[in-house]
């Protein structure tokens, strides 16, 4: 019988979507119990950022995660705890002026980018592993930030989750592997359907996937409407999945989702449909060589 799929869910994200999506989980207790509905509904990863409780825009901030974390652990929930480094990449480059950042720009020096995660120690956490075109400029993650954070995240013992979003980011993680900078079976994530990055088909899926190191495990995502047929794509090419509201705000065209939980049920009855079933995060643990709680 095929290995059960793990699913991540991805329960709020670094959007600016809160104000106008209502369903979007901000403050610290909404963010822990959307992590601990999810796995309930079959999720046995919780990727996690953290929001301002007050004007619902994405924060650093290590309280807040730490809220988070010590709500998640409390509870007994047996979800695991992926939390996100990507925030402090943001740059958005002036149209009219030389070397200048506009306001929306966020960007932080890596070691502020991983603090919460040296003090917390999550089991996993996300490593962006490149820069991209995003929105009104880019996401900027050079070869030596990556490797910065991607020490911290060792000297920390927490598995990273590569998130590569093109296949120039994959010949990176692999020269990071081969040098002993990185374990030599992180958690890969392909990211598609983001604006400039890899489109959300089977060909550039498959193609992304013959590049990675033989053995890895892998997951993969995409972004708005292609979030429900990349589950099936992913599935079918052997990978694990992810969804959430940090990806996708709804759960059919023209229909928001009420919660991240029912974008996890949705996501399990597609793998249900095609002959297998989602793991638990205990099994996600074995897959993924993490130790049980």
């Amino acid at each position: 019988m095929q290995q059960p799929v793990i699913l991540t869910c991805a329960v709020t994200g670094g959007d600016d979507t809160a104000g106008r999506f209502p369903a979007v989980p901000v403050t610290p207790q909404q963010i822990a119990v959307a992590a601990i509905e999810a796995c309930k509904a079959g999720a046995a990863i919780a990727h996690i950022h953290v929001r301002d409780p007050q004007t619902g825009k994405p924060s650093m901030a290590t309280e807040l995660y730490r809220e988070v974390v010590e709500r998640i652990r409390d509870s007994g929930s047996p979800v695991i705890i992926n939390l996100t480094t990507g925030p402090g990449a943001r740059f958005v480059p002036s149209n009219v002026e030389t070397n200048r950042a506009e306001p929306s720009s966020n960007l932080r020096p890596p070691a502020e980018r991983v603090q919460h995660i040296l003090e917390l120690k999550p089991e996993i956490c996300s490593l962006d592993m490149g820069s991209l075109n995003f929105g009104k400029g880019a996401l900027i993650n050079v070869p030596a930030h990556v490797e910065i954070i991607a020490a911290a995240i060792r000297e920390a013992g927490v598995k990273p989750e590569l998130e590569v979003f093109d296949s120039g980011h994959i010949a990176l993680s692999v020269d990071m592997i081969r040098r002993g900078l990185l374990d030599p079976k992180p958690l890969f994530q392909m990211v598609t359907g983001v604006p400039w990055g890899a489109p959300a088909n089977s060909e550039v899926l498959a193609a992304m996937k013959s590049l990675l190191p033989v053995g890895s495990p892998w997951a993969a995502f995409g972004v708005g409407r292609s979030q429900f047929p990349m589950v099936a794509q992913a599935f079918l090419l052997g990978g694990h999945i992810r969804v959430g509201l940090e990806d996708n705000l709804y759960i059919a065209k023209g229909e928001l989702a009420p919660d991240n939980a029912s974008l996890v049920r949705k996501a399990a009855t597609i793998i249900d449909l095609l002959g297998s079933r989602l793991a638990t995060p205990a099994e996600a643990r074995d897959l993924l060589g993490l130790p049980q709680q």
